[in-house]
C-alpha cells in the first residue's frame, strides 16, 4: 500500500515538454531518498489542461503543479514528499486559497465540466488494464454478455440519445440497429480515430489516456450487431496513441476480454489497427473503410449505407473514439442518467479541443447545452493579453465562424447549424481582434483544397476556384463581383460535392460572408485589411513627429527600402517595400505604424 501516488501527465502535449523525464526523474529522485516502495510514481493521460503542461498531482494532497521540469522534481521530493511541505512556487494560482489547497475539480477551468468520455483521462495509468478495471472496466461489457439481448443493447441505446460525436451526429442506436437487422453472417465494427481537423487532439486524448474504454465499447457494439471483428483507424501521426492502443489490445486478449469465447459466453470478437497516412477525406466512412480494404482512400457513392454494405462489403458500422467512448457508462448507468445532461434533443456531453486565442487551451467536456461564452470566457479564460475575443470555430473546416455576439448560443447539434456552423468532431478554435476573418476564411480552404482526394469534379475543381477567389481578395486584386460569385460558387460546392469533405468546405467562407461582411468589403472597396493581416494590402508609413532619425529601421531593412539621413526624417519607398516589418519591430519610438 503506497502512502501517495504521483500522477504525471503523459499526453502528447506534456511529452513534448518532457514529461517522460520528469517520471524518469522522479523515480531516480525517490530512490535515492528511500521512498520507493511508499511513493508510485504514474505515467496518465491528459489531464486537459494543456496550458499548464507539464502536469503532476501529488495524491492524497490532491496538490496540483503546474510547468514542471526535470529540474523541479529534486524540489518536489525532498519538501513535498519527505518533509511534508508542499510546494508552494509550482502550484497552480488557483489551488491557493490561503493555506488551503483546492482539489483539481475546483478550479475554474474543471468546475463547469462533466467528464464522461475523458472519465479516466489523467486518472489511470493508460498502459494498465488492472488500472481499467478498478474503475469499472469491461464491467459493462460483461453485463452485456451476461443479462442483455442484442436487442436489449440497442434499446438502452436508442433511449440514451447518444449521437455520433464525429460530426455528424446520427444516432448511435439507430445506426447499429441497421447493422444488427442485416442478415446473419461476416460483419464488422470500425472505430474512427483518423482525426484530421486543424486544432482538434480530443480522440488522440482519449486513445492515448484511457485506450481500454474504446475496446470494451467496439466489443459491446460486436455482441449487438454480430460482428466478430473490429478495426481501429488511427492515424500514423499519433504514435502515442497507437502504442498504448497496441499495448491495451494486447492486455485485453491476454485476459480473455478479446478474442475467442469471452467470459466464457461463446461471444468472439477481436480488435486490429490499422494505420492512416494523414489523409483528411480518411475521416468520411466510406473513404476509411476503401483506406482499410488497401485501396486509395476515396469516398464512395450512398446508398448503399456502410450498414448495409461497408467493409470488403459486409455490414458494417463505424462511429468515432468519443461516440464509443460514452458507451460502457451508458451501459452501467442507464439512458436515463445520459439523458438527464445535455438537452432534449442532444444529450449527454460533448468534448472540445479548445485551441487558438484562448488563455486555458486544452481539452474541455461540458454538457450538451453549455453556451459558447460559458466554455470560453469561464472555462477557458477568455483571450490572453486583454484582448477582445471576436469569433470562434466550431468544427474545424467544415464548421463555420461563430461571432462573439452569438456566444449565448447552445453548444447542441441544432443550435449551431441554425447560426451556419456545426458540432464537427469537436475543434474550438477561438479568434481575437487581430484575426482577419478573410484569411481564415483562406486559411481553411487552403487545408481543404490540399486534402480533397480529387474524385469529384465540384470539390476538386470547386474548392480551388473558392481559394483564388479568396487570395485575390485577400491581394486586393478582386472587384465587388468576385463577392457574388464566391457565393454562387460556395453553394455549388456545397449541394454537388460527393461527400460531406466537399459539402461542408464552403462553411468557413459562408459564415464568415453572412457575419463579417464588412472585412470582405473593406479588402475589396477599401483596398485595406482592417486587421493589418493581409500582406499585399499593408503599408508600413513612417511618423515624421516620431522619427529621430536614428537610421536603425534603414540598416535593418533587407531590401533597402528605407532612405533617410542621421538625425534626419526618414520615408519608405512603398515600391520596393516587401512588408516584412522588421523596420517596425526595430524601431524603438514607435514611428512607424502599418496600414
Amino acid at each position: 500500500m503506497y502512502r501517495s501516488h504521483i500522477l504525471v501527465c503523459g499526453g502528447t502535449g506534456c511529452h513534448s515538454s518532457r514529461s517522460a523525464e520528469i517520471v524518469e526523474k522522479m523515480q531516480e529522485e525517490l530512490a535515492a531518498v528511500g521512498l520507493t516502495d511508499e511513493v508510485q510514481v504514474v505515467q496518465t493521460g491528459c489531464f486537459g489542461l494543456c496550458a499548464l503542461g507539464p502536469i503532476v498531482i501529488v495524491y492524497p494532497e490532491g496538490a496540483f503543479y503546474s510547468h514542471i521540469t526535470p529540474e523541479d522534481v529534486k524540489e518536489i521530493v525532498d519538501e513535498h514528499l519527505l518533509k511534508g511541505r508542499i510546494v508552494k512556487r509550482l502550484l497552480y494560482q488557483e489551488t491557493l486559497d490561503g493555506d488551503n489547497i483546492k482539489s483539481l475539480n475546483e478550479t475554474s477551468f474543471y468546475n463547469k465540466q462533466k467528464r464522461i468520455a475523458l472519465r479516466n483521462c489523467g486518472v489511470i495509468n493508460p498502459e494498465s488494464i488492472d488500472e481499467y478495471i478498478g474503475t469499472d472496466g469491461y464491467l459493462a461489457l460483461a453485463k452485456v454478455l451476461t443479462e442483455m439481448t442484442p436487442d436489449d443493447v440497442i434499446d438502452v441505446m436508442l433511449k440514451s440519445g447518444l449521437r455520433g460525436r464525429g460530426g455528424a451526429g446520427f444516432p448511435t442506436g439507430m445506426k447499429w440497429n441497421f447493422a444488427k437487422a442485416q442478415p446473419k453472417g461476416q460483419k464488422y465494427v470500425c472505430c474512427n480515430a483518423d482525426e484530421g481537423d486543424p486544432g482538434a487532439f480530443m480522440d488522440r486524448s482519449i486513445l492515448e489516456g484511457d485506450p481500454h474504454a474504446v475496446l470494451e465499447a467496439m466489443a459491446i457494439a460486436g455482441y449487438t450487431i454480430g460482428a466478430n471483428q473490429g478495426y481501429i483507424y488511427v492515424r500514423a501521426e499519433y504514435p502515442i496513441a497507437v502504442k498504448r492502443l497496441q499495448i491495451a489490445i494486447n492486455q485485453a486478449r491476454e485476459y480473455g476480454l478479446l478474442g475467442k469465447n469471452i467470459l466464457n459466453t461463446g461471444f468472439d470478437f477481436d480488435i486490429d489497427l490499422r494505420l492512416g497516412a494523414g489523409a483528411f477525406v480518411c475521416g468520411e466512412e466510406t473513404a476509411l473503410m476503401t483506406s482499410i480494404e488497401g485501396n486509395r482512400g476515396e469516398p464512395r457513392p450512398r446508398p448503399p449505407f456502410p450498414a448495409v454494405k461497408g467493409l470488403f462489403g459486409k455490414p458494417t458500422i463505424l462511429n468515432n473514439v468519443e461516440t464509443y467512448a460514452n458507451v460502457p457508462r451508458i451501459i452501467l448507468n442507464g439512458a436515463d442518467w445520459f439523458r438527464s445532461m445535455g438537452t432534449e434533443k442532444s444529450t449527454g456531453t460533448k468534448v472540445f479541443a479548445l485551441g487558438g486565442k484562448i488563455k486555458n487551451t486544452g481539452l474541455v467536456e461540458v454538457p450538451m447545452g453549455t453556451t459558447m461564452r460559458e466554455i470560453i470566457e469561464d472555462i477557458g479564460g477568455g483571450a490572453p493579453s486583454g484582448k477582445k475575443v471576436k469569433a470562434a470555430q466550431t468544427g474545424g473546416p467544415s464548421g463555420g465562424c461563430i461571432p462573439a455576439d452569438l456566444f449565448d448560443t447552445p453548444v447542441d447539434f441544432e443550435s449551431l447549424q441554425a447560426i451556419g456552423s456545426m458540432m464537427g468532431s469537436g475543434g474550438l478554435v477561438v479568434m481575437d481582434e487581430d484575426n482577419c476573418m478573410v484569411d481564415i476564411a483562406k486559411f481553411f480552404l487552403d487545408f481543404t483544397v490540399g486534402e480533397s482526394c480529387g474524385k469529384c469534379a465540384p470539390c476538386r475543381i470547386g474548392t480551388r476556384r473558392i481559394y483564388e477567389i479568396l487570395t485575390k481578395i485577400t491581394e486586393g486584386e478582386a472587384e465587388m463581383e468576385d463577392l457574388d460569385t464566391l457565393k454562387e460558387l460556395c453553394m455549388h460546392v456545397k449541394q454537388n460535392s460527393l461527400c460531406a469533405l466537399g459539402q461542408t468546405a464552403p462553411n468557413p467562407v459562408l459564415s464568415t460572408m453572412q457575419y463579417f461582411m464588412d472585412e470582405y468589403i473593406a479588402h475589396v472597396r477599401d483596398k485595406k485589411c482592417p486587421t493589418g493581416v493581409c500582406q499585399k494590402l499593408l503599408q508600413y508609413v513612417i511618423i515624421p513627429e516620431k522619427c529621430t532619425g536614428c537610421t536603425l529601421c534603414k540598416r535593418n531593412c533587407p531590401v533597402e527600402a528605407i532612405d533617410g539621413k542621421v538625425k534626419e526624417k526618414h520615408t519608405i519607398d512603398t515600391s520596393k517595400c516587401i512588408k516584412c516589418g522588421v523596420c517596425m519591430e526595430k524601431c524603438r519610438f514607435g514611428a512607424i505604424i502599418k496600414q
